[in-house]
């Protein structure tokens, strides 16, 4: 059995529910590292520190907000590590924790991956988009309206 079929069989083994996402290392871990940032602050750590305004630079459509909550969520995680220099104002430099330079190989497999495939993927995309049209696109865009209403209705 090849390396990806054997740990597909050993995520079978754990529960798909959403409320079971506390159970399952794998789930708990994607969500993590899949997010929106969180692995683009991985990429930009592994070829050096960086200061918070470096990172900002280098990733220049995540908000500071957004920022300031995926280093914390990294290094929470212990994929990064925090160091404060004593000078006036206090410096801070982040890093790539040991556990987050050992995600390092599996994520040059999946950049790898989406190197050799993107002309596909996008292939893929037109065709999907010319013989669905505009109401594909429409269905979808009402789909993200409606989790986006439900989910401030939901917080109120």
């Amino acid at each position: 059995m090849s390396n990806a079929l054997s740990a597909i069989e050993r995520f079978s083994r754990y529960p798909l529910g959403e409320s079971q996402s506390v159970c399952c290392p794998v789930r708990d871990v994607l969500d993590r590292i899949g997010d929106k940032w969180s692995m683009l602050m991985i990429m930009a750590l592994a070829m050096r520190p960086h200061r918070f305004g470096e990172l900002h630079r280098a990733v220049h459509d995540i908000s500071k907000r957004m920022l300031t909550q995926t280093l914390r969520d990294l290094e929470r995680d212990g994929l990064i590590t925090r160091h404060v220099f004593p000078t006036k104002p206090p410096g801070v430099e982040y890093r790539l924790a040991p556990l987050g330079q050992s995600l390092l190989e599996p994520m040059a497999g999946l950049i790898d991956w989406a190197d050799r495939c993107y002309g596909d993927i996008h292939a893929a995309r037109a065709r999907f988009d010319s013989t669905h049209g505009d109401a594909s696109r429409q269905a979808s865009s009402t789909r993200l309206a409606g989790k986006i209403s439900t989910g401030a209705h939901a917080r109120r």
